[in-house]
């Protein structure tokens, strides 16, 4: 296990229980603390017993409490930055409120590294790559992130097509054919939109890429690719605000990725679409 123990918690923060959760906050909230206490100690800050515990390390890949604090205590010593992750707070001054939005959506973007493994990444190139249409497809602040991946593919002279009319949607998913990619991005991984845009495409032999940030949402079981952008979310931050933030992070992702297999043919792509876009420029 090489990862950050708070890259561990956070990214799997959304796959704990209620009481799982309540740990995860207590440890991410109190890191310099927690090394210093016992199972016991940390049972009774948590109001929970010592098993809940353990089954709380498990669940994060870690089957010794001992080996749990001395891997705590190495990642703040190597962590120079110290990044705070308390959640806001009604109080809090401008500089704070500041600094912890910073703070928490830099840990986010470098929680990618653990949320998407490189097989994925490289599975969804493969099908963007093969695909005859590729349709980016969102509703609500969705939508948002699927037009910035129809924007920068287009740049690179793909067949792409963007929509967040949801009766536009289910009309061109009936069209769609084997060849075809349906690449959809959804925060919750349950919008009756998105879902049943995929029957339809999937009823035509369509392949679908989710970009999403629940592990378990029915999205998931659904897709033949699947993108995670689960982050750590306070409740005076709005929904989905940092994941979105993520979200972006893995579209350039993958855009840089295509380029490189494209090779030099791209290069020249991207620099039409300048040239296309500077002449309506003074």
């Amino acid at each position: 296990m090489n990862d950050n123990v708070f890259t561990i918690i956070r990214t799997k923060y959304n796959l704990l229980s209620p009481i799982q959760k309540n740990i995860a906050d207590f440890i991410l909230n109190n890191r310099n603390e927690v090394i210093l206490l016992s199972i016991s100690d940390l049972a009774g800050k948590c109001n929970t017993s010592e098993t809940t515990i353990m089954r709380f390390l498990r669940k994060i890949g870690f089957s010794s409490y001992q080996v749990f604090r001395v891997r705590t205590a190495q990642d703040i010593s190597a962590d120079s930055t110290q990044a705070i992750y308390e959640e806001i707070k009604p109080d809090d001054s401008t500089s704070d409120v500041k600094d912890k939005v910073i703070f928490s959506t830099i840990n986010s973007i470098k929680d990618i590294s653990n949320m998407v493994d490189d097989e994925s990444i490289d599975k969804v190139i493969d099908l963007i790559f093969g695909a005859r249409r590729i349709l980016f497809f969102g509703v609500g602040a969705s939508g948002i992130i699927a037009k910035d991946a129809f924007h920068k593919f287009s740049r690179i002279g793909l067949n792409v097509f963007n929509c967040d009319d949801s009766h536009i949607m289910n009309i061109v998913c009936a069209h769609t054919v084997p060849s075809d990619l349906l690449f959809i991005v959804s925060h919750s991984g349950e919008s009756i939109e998105d879902l049943d845009c995929i029957d339809i495409a999937k009823e035509n032999g369509a392949k679908v890429v989710a970009l999403t940030s629940y592990i378990h949402s029915t999205i998931t079981e659904v897709a033949d690719a699947v993108l995670l952008s689960s982050t750590n979310e306070t409740k005076y931050r709005s929904d989905a605000m940092v994941s979105r933030i993520v979200q972006l992070v893995i579209i350039d992702i993958l855009y840089v990725k295509l380029i490189l297999k494209m090779g030099p043919s791209s290069i020249k792509r991207v620099n039409r679409s300048r040239l296309a876009v500077a002449r309506r420029k003074r």
